[in-house]
This record gives C-alpha cells, sequence and structure tokens, in this order.
C-alpha cells in the first residue's frame, strides 16, 4: 500500500507540475505576443535583451513556484521544517542531490520523480527560450538585410 500512495502522490505533483509549467509558459506567450503586436521593429538590441530578462526572471520565479508546491508536499507528508522541505526540494528539482537531508523509506522515490520533473521543466524552458532568441535574431538579420537593400540603390545612384 505505502507503494501506491507514493504513487498517486507523485502523478499528482507531476500534473500539477506540468499545470504550473504550461500555465506560465502560456502567460510567456502572451507577453511576447503583445511586443510582437507592438510590432517587432521597434525592437533594437537593449528592447531585445529586456524582453529576454524578462523572460528568464518570469522562468526562475516559475521553478521556484514549482519547487515550493514539492516543498509543501514534503513539509506536510514527511519534513519537519519548511527550510529542511524547501532545501530538499531544491536540491531534488535542481537535480544537485546532496544527499544529507533524504526523505523517509515511505516516500523515498518521490526525490527522484521529483529530479526527473526538474530535469523535464527546466529543458522546457531552456527550449523555449532558445526558440525566442532565435526568432528575434532571425528578426534582427532581416531588418538588418532589408536596411542594406534600401540603401545600396540609393549609394550607387548618389553615385552615378
Amino acid at each position: 500500500m505505502p507503494l501506491l500512495r507514493e504513487s498517486i502522490a507523485a502523478a499528482v505533483l507531476v500534473i500539477l507540475t506540468l499545470s504550473l509549467q504550461n500555465a506560465g509558459m502560456a502567460a510567456l506567450i502572451e507577453l511576447i505576443r503583445a511586443h510582437v503586436r507592438q510590432g517587432l521593429h521597434k525592437l533594437g538590441p537593449v528592447r531585445s535583451a529586456v524582453l529576454v530578462l524578462r523572460i528568464t526572471v518570469v522562468m526562475i520565479v516559475l521553478h521556484t513556484l514549482e519547487i515550493l508546491l514539492w516543498a509543501a508536499f514534503f513539509r506536510w507528508t514527511c519534513l519537519s521544517s519548511w527550510e529542511a522541505a524547501f532545501y530538499f526540494s531544491t536540491t531534488s528539482f535542481s537535480t544537485v542531490g546532496y544527499g544529507d537531508l533524504v526523505l523517509p523509506n515511505a516516500w523515498r522515490l518521490l526525490g527522484p520523480i521529483e529530479a526527473i520533473t526538474g530535469v523535464l521543466m527546466c529543458s522546457l524552458s531552456a527550449g523555449f527560450l532558445f526558440a525566442i532568441v532565435t526568432r528575434l535574431v532571425a528578426h534582427e538579420s532581416k531588418m538588418e538585410q532589408a536596411l542594406a537593400t534600401h540603401i545600396a540603390p540609393e549609394q550607387t545612384s548618389a553615385v552615378a
């Protein structure tokens, strides 16, 4: 029976973590769409950097909330303090796993499950950030090409 209880808890925690991640990513997509509606042509290097910074901060907050979700469960079920629960959850989610704090035998499989979930959530965030930066760089290249195309004919006619 302990394995069933642990499996149900793991499934619920993973589903809640995925839901939180998806909601955060959806909010980020809306933030980016708002910038696109304002016009990407208005985004220069500084504004692009600020946009990437804002996205990164939101991702860090999102991961912290996911860590707190797991920590709350650990505090509620098996760890004696919030500090211990947050510490254990952070080391598990980030896959550092120092091993100086361990869960009771009845809950010990949740640590590796949180680690797998943390790796996946961080990978999703990294992939999302990579896609955004790639889009911004591609847009900047298109803008440079468009400017070069418009400048080149004018320069040749001025020389002639």
